[in-house]
């Protein structure tokens, strides 16, 4: 073999072992590339950890807006690892703090968008997106609800709205009827007449102001008083408050049911819950009909029921009759003087002891209410004192006065 051949011979081995060379590195190279980049990618340490005791829905997504970590309340709104996200509003925000210009002006935004929570027919929740930026290719979204949190603030705007127009109705008839007056000052009986117009609007801004107050009550914090209640007593009560109402309106109200149980609780908040029911049973049913109140012990719940045979309440109506100022039938309600407030105190009063309200009514059939509560045991019933002997005595200079028995705890004497 000549010396060409041998240089030739070199020459090749030389490229072979270069292109092997070159490839090794070039295949190092994109190696170190995929183990940067996975390490960028991957979740940090703790991070999941994190995100499952998170209350609220959080997940952890990749450049590709794949779900990498997820928190267990981020299920409901199709948040789980492994999937993209649902929504373009959620990818949109993603991208957003995650742009390049995102590394200058901001690593977190916040919007609130309307997402699905569930599958249908399930209405869309408000929810406050929160998307930070963890690395260059990691975005954390925190989804917070605040549906709640706006019906509320939508409830008290209406309650101030509804509170003013309510009050204002009755201010301004007593403002005009006083004026009446004075202007018929030489003719008595319309002086009678409007004097009659004039008390009865007093009575009704009186009724609107009471029930107003009691509302607030029941929903401030403060804890209601706590004793042995006998529901005897607070049916009886709620019958009395309102038997001159029945008389007038020719409805006759049937009380029955078991008796002898007691709950827990306020008795007048409790009494006046159950006469708001009494009273819109009278005030919807027809003259000549019935009003029942029934009781009775349930699985360790007492449910006292008022049934009437009144026009009934649509189904459209039904699920809200408990919201404030609200009423089924408006003319009716001006009519009979209610205010919209009576159901909602209901409510309120058996929530605060521990219970619910329920609803069944058919339009033209009538409707039953039902107050639930815990049943409590019955108090013991305190020792009659003994006399003592001095009683014996013969001849007192006085009349002896016997002592008047210790009440018991449900308000009864021993």
């Amino acid at each position: 073999m000549d010396s060409t051949q041998l240089a030739l011979l070199a020459l090749l081995v030389g490229v072979i072992v270069g292109g092997s060379l070159s490839a090794v590195i070039v295949a190092a190279l994109r190696a170190r590339d995929r183990a940067r980049v996975e390490q960028i990618a991957e979740v940090p340490e703790g991070v999941r950890e994190v995100l499952h005791g998170m209350d609220d829905a959080a997940v952890v997504v990749d450049s590709s807006f794949t779900v990498l970590a997820a928190s267990a309340a981020a299920t409901p709104f199709e948040l789980v690892e492994g999937s993209a996200l649902p929504t373009e509003e959620l990818r949109s925000l993603a991208r957003r703090v995650r742009s390049s210009e995102a590394v200058v002006t901001e690593t977190s935004a916040t919007e609130d968008m309307r997402l699905r929570r569930g599958a249908l027919p399930a209405e869309p929740r408000l929810v406050a997106v929160r998307a930070t930026r963890i690395s260059a290719r990691l975005t954390l979204l925190v989804l917070r609800d605040i549906t709640e949190r706006e019906r509320v603030e939508e409830m008290r705007r209406d309650f101030v709205a509804n509170t003013s127009h309510e009050l204002k109705t009755p201010v301004g008839a007593v403002s005009l009827l006083a004026e009446a007056i004075e202007s018929a000052a030489d003719d008595p009986p319309q002086v009678r007449i409007f004097a009659a117009r004039l008390q009865a609007e007093a009575s009704r801004l009186a009724l609107l102001t009471s029930r107003i107050m009691n509302l607030s009550r029941l929903q401030a914090a403060d804890e209601l008083t706590q004793r042995d209640v006998s529901i005897d007593e607070v049916v009886a009560s709620a019958l009395d408050a309102h038997a001159i109402q029945a008389d007038s309106a020719g409805v006759e109200v049937v009380r029955g049911g078991s008796r002898g149980l007691y709950v827990q609780g306020d008795a007048q908040v409790l009494s006046e819950a159950v006469g708001n029911l009494i009273a819109n049973a009278i005030a919807y049913s027809p003259r000549g009909s019935s009003v029942g109140v029934g009781v009775k012990s349930v699985d360790g719940v007492i449910e006292i029921a008022v049934t009437d045979r009144g026009i009934g309440i649509a189904e459209g109506d039904q699920d809200r009759v408990f919201e404030r100022f609200y009423r089924a039938d408006p003319a009716r309600a001006r009519r009979t003087g209610g205010s919209g407030l009576g159901l909602s105190i209901v409510k309120h009063a058996v929530q605060r002891h521990g219970g619910d309200v329920r609803l069944w009514s058919r339009p033209g059939r009538g409707s039953t209410f039902t107050i639930r509560l815990p049943e409590s045991a019955a108090p013991a019933t305190e020792p009659t004192p003994k006399r003592g002997r001095k009683k014996k005595r013969t001849a007192p200079a006085k009349p002896a006065v016997a002592p008047a028995p210790e009440p018991a705890a449900n308000g009864e004497p021993a």
